[in-house]
């Protein structure tokens, strides 16, 4: 798997993984699926993380993770950029806390879950989660974490 990831830290906070953690789970989540990709992951404030929700998505309010796909034609394809994540720092702390995990572990679990949306995983419909969220299982349980959903 080749990776090329592009981290651009808009909000600082001693939780924030170093990049080597970012690469090396955004890796286990591409592996033998992409072999080669290119993604930026935004850290941000929950006022961007709100303005991009809203904008997108039309819900009020910020949002731990929101993935956006790359829409590149099919002339430039050689690129291999999947596309963007965008995480709101301030919420990866207190959704931490108040589910009684590791920040470490809810980092990890948003790339994960990121990476597999611009992989083209939803969650939307039953069955589509269903899928999602084994696959999400299966992959923080090959990073060491627990299983993010509790079963």
């Amino acid at each position: 798997m080749n990776l090329t990831l592009t981290i651009q830290r808009l909000e600082n906070a001693s939780h924030i993984p170093k990049d080597e953690q970012f690469t090396r789970w955004a890796t286990i989540a591409l592996e033998g699926r992409k072999e080669n990709a290119e993604i930026c992951i935004r850290l941000v404030n929950k006022e961007e993380s709100a303005e991009l929700n809203q904008q997108y998505r039309q819900k009020t309010g910020p949002t731990n993770v929101l993935s956006f796909n790359s829409a590149l034609p099919p002339a430039l394809a050689e690129h291999y950029l999947l596309g963007d994540l965008v995480i709101c720092v301030p919420l990866v702390a207190e959704e931490a806390e108040a589910e009684n995990i590791t920040t470490e572990a809810h980092w990890a679990h948003l790339i994960v879950h990121g990476c597999l949306h611009l992989q083209g995983y939803d969650h939307e419909l039953d069955n589509e989660a269903e899928i999602m969220e084994k696959l999400e299982t299966e992959l923080m349980v090959q990073l060491g974490f627990n299983d993010p959903y509790g079963v």
